[in-house]
């Protein structure tokens, strides 16, 4: 057996400015809040606004990724994301997420099991991150 994937959608999330809590005793601590945004592919519809990366840059050097938010899709459902990620804090570089979905009745119910990937990539100059969503499955 080997693994595969297939890609899902892609969520571009826009970011407000940064919140500096400062040095904690777990690290410095960031909030990037999420203000809004768009997702394509197999869903679609928008970011909502109010969510936010609670950010911590650690004693060793890496950070700690730890977003959530909520989808608005354009059949009225609501999908409520939360990612995470550990990895090198270099915002140029791509950073692999694992992102988990709490989905209501009425929303797209598979994104209740199974396992997500991520990938985030920074848009600085853009003051927004896409994330392009995937599923891993598995074939023999």
């Amino acid at each position: 057996m080997r693994l595969t994937g297939e890609h899902l959608f892609t969520i571009d999330a826009l970011l407000g400015e940064v919140v500096d809590v400062g040095t904690t005793p777990t690290g410095r601590r960031r909030v990037i809040p999420v203000v809004g945004g768009t997702v394509s592919g197999r869903l679609e519809g928008h970011v909502l606004p109010g969510g936010a990366d609670w950010n911590l840059q650690r004693s060793d050097g890496s950070a700690e990724l730890w977003a959530r938010y909520e989808l608005r899709l354009l059949d009225g459902s609501a999908v409520s994301v939360t990612n995470t990620a550990v990895h090198e804090p270099d915002p140029r570089l791509p950073i692999l997420t694992s992102p988990q979905f709490d989905v209501g009745d009425g929303g797209p119910v598979w994104l209740r099991t199974g396992v997500f990937v991520g990938l985030l990539v920074p848009r600085l100059h853009q003051n927004s991150v896409r994330v392009e969503v995937h599923r891993v499955g598995w074939s023999e």
